[in-house]
C-alpha cells in the first residue's frame, strides 16, 4: 500500500468509527512508517498475526485509538502488557500531549518499541521491560499514573490486580475488551474493590470496517482509595486464585 492510499484508508476508518478528529497527516505518515517496520520485524519476531495492511489499520490502529476519548489531556499513562505496542504507539503518535510508559515483560518487544520510537521520532513514550506485579511495587511508579490502560492482556480480575496499583487516587484504570468484557467485569468486582477501585462506566460499541463490525467494550475503573500494599501478589498466586 502506498502512502496516499494508506492515509485515505486510515482517515476513512477513523471517520467510520467516529474518531475522525484525531486524524492528521503527520500522524498518518508515522503510522505508515510503523507499519513498514512492524511487518518487517514480524518476519523474525512474533509481533502480530495480523499482516494485511487494511486489517492492521482497523484492528490495531483504530482499535487502539478508541480509548483516546477516555484519557484526559496531558495525562501520564502506563500501558500494562503493551506487547507489540498497542494501544501505546498509536496513542503516542496521535496524542503528543500524553506521557506514556510502555510496560512489557518481554525484553525483545521492548527493544523493538524503543528502536521504532527512535526511528519514527516519537519522544513521548518510554518502553520498560519489567513484570507488572514487580514494577507496581517500585515506589517511583506505584500510584503515580493518571491512567493505566490494558488491551488484550488478561481477564479482568487479573488485570485489576495488576493495573490498579499503578493508578493514583482519582485516576483511571481502563480495560479494552472484546465482547467478553462485560462478562469478565461481573467476575472482577471483588478484585476491583480490594485494589481500591470502583466501576465508573462500561462502554459497548462496534469497531466498524467497510463491510462488517466487531463488538468492543471499554471499562473505566475509578481509583477511589490506595491499593493495599499486599497487592499485587506474585503472578503465580494471581493466576492460581483470582481475588
Amino acid at each position: 500500500m502506498e502512502l496516499n492510499e494508506f492515509k485515505a484508508e486510515l482517515k476513512s476508518a477513523l471517520e467510520r468509527n467516529l474518531l475522525g478528529e484525531l486524524y492528521n497527516d503527520i500522524g498518518a505518515e508515522k503510522l505508515f512508517g510503523l507499519t513498514a517496520i512492524m511487518l518487517k520485524v514480524n518476519e523474525s519476531m512474533n509481533l502480530t498475526a495480523i499482516t494485511d495492511e487494511r486489517s492492521v489499520i482497523l484492528k490495531h490502529y483504530v482499535d487502539s485509538l478508541t480509548v483516546s476519548a477516555y484519557i484526559p489531556e496531558s495525562a501520564t499513562v502506563i500501558d500494562v502488557g503493551c506487547g507489540a505496542g498497542f494501544p501505546c504507539m498509536p496513542l503516542a503518535i496521535f496524542r503528543p500531549d500524553l506521557k506514556i510508559t510502555a510496560l512489557d515483560s518481554t525484553a525483545k518487544r521492548i527493544n523493538y518499541l524503543s528502536d521504532t520510537a527512535d526511528a519514527l521520532g516519537i519522544s513521548n513514550i518510554t518502553p520498560i521491560a519489567a513484570r507488572a506485579e514487580e514494577y507496581a511495587r517500585e515506589p517511583a511508579y506505584r500510584e503515580s499514573f493518571d491512567v493505566a490502560v490494558a488491551r488484550a492482556v488478561a481477564a479482568m480480575p487479573v488485570l485489576s490486580e495488576l493495573c490498579l496499583p499503578f493508578v493514583k487516587v482519582g485516576g483511571r484504570f481502563i480495560a479494552m475488551k472484546a465482547s467478553q468484557g462485560l462478562r469478565e467485569l461481573e467476575d472482577s468486582q471483588n478484585a476491583i474493590k480490594l485494589c481500591g477501585g470502583e466501576l465508573l462506566h462500561s462502554h459497548s460499541f462496534d469497531l466498524i470496517s467497510s463491510d462488517s463490525s466487531e463488538q468492543r467494550v471499554i471499562i473505566e475503573i475509578l481509583k477511589k482509595s490506595p491499593t493495599p500494599l499486599k497487592y499485587p501478589r506474585h503472578y503465580s498466586q494471581i493466576s492460581k486464585r483470582h481475588l
